[in-house]
Parts: structure tokens; sequence; C-alpha cells
């Protein structure tokens, strides 16, 4: 006996999507791998630095501090300065000695780039040796 089952055309119809099953399968494989690889990634490397012997420097007897304030103005000491007597008024207080060290401050809201402005004011008047001035942070309870 037999039986057919054949109801009209014997073509297969094209299917004109994407199987997306085997991608997941094989995203979610990937990402195993790699959460898995990412932290042997990362190398923790214990260095023992050497401790600095330098002695800290004397202050000198009477620092001159140009402050860049908020407003982006300069101020020599306590006095205020115009950007373009800065010279003037340095040459003034160092007594023409070009090897004076400025302690240069900065107000937190000034931006870099004003900074680096004031820095090559003081490097155009010939004053090449700046120290940058922070406050320091004491490690506590």
């Amino acid at each position: 006996m037999s039986v057919r089952l054949d109801h009209g055309e014997d073509t297969l119809n094209e299917v004109h999507e994407i199987n997306v099953t085997p991608f997941i399968d094989v995203m979610l494989v990937l990402l195993i791998i790699f959460m898995v690889a990412a932290p042997l990634a990362t190398v923790d490397i214990q260095v023992n630095l050497p401790a600095s012997t330098a002695e800290p420097q004397k202050r000198p007897d009477k620092p001159l501090y140009l402050s860049v304030k908020s407003d982006l103005t300069l101020a020599l000491g306590n006095d205020s300065v115009a950007r373009d007597r800065l010279r003037n008024t340095l040459d003034a207080a160092a007594n023409g000695n070009k090897d004076t060290v400025i302690f240069l401050r900065a107000d937190k809201a000034v931006p870099y780039g004003e900074l680096m402005e004031v820095m090559n004011l003081l490097r155009n008047a010939g004053y090449l040796k700046i120290a940058l001035v922070g406050l320091e942070k004491v490690s506590g309870p």
C-alpha cells in the first residue's frame, strides 16, 4: 500500500530572512571568552621604588610670588600688575637679576591655556626659573 502526500508543486520556497540564532550563539561565546581573558590581560607589577635622599631646598628670604587670580588678573606679591607692565615690575622687584626664581601660583578656576600664557610672559621677560606652587596634601585619617 502506498500513499502519496503530494499536494501540488514540488518546489522549495526561498527564505529571505537571516537566521540570527547562530549569530547570537557566536557572540555569546566571544563575550564569555573576552570576559575571561580581560582580567588576565592586566598585569600588576610590584615595584619597590627607591626613596629620595635629596634635602629640601632653602626658601629664599623674600620669594617673588606671581599669582594668577580667578578673574585672570596678575598680582606680584600683594600688588596687582597689568600684563603689559609685568616685565618692568619684575625687573624692579628682582633688582634686574634674571636668575631669580619666580613662584607662580594660580587659582583652580584658571584655565590651563591662561597659565601657559603667563609662563610665556615670564619667559619673554627673561625669567626662566619658574616654580609652580600648589598645596601639599597631607595624608591622614
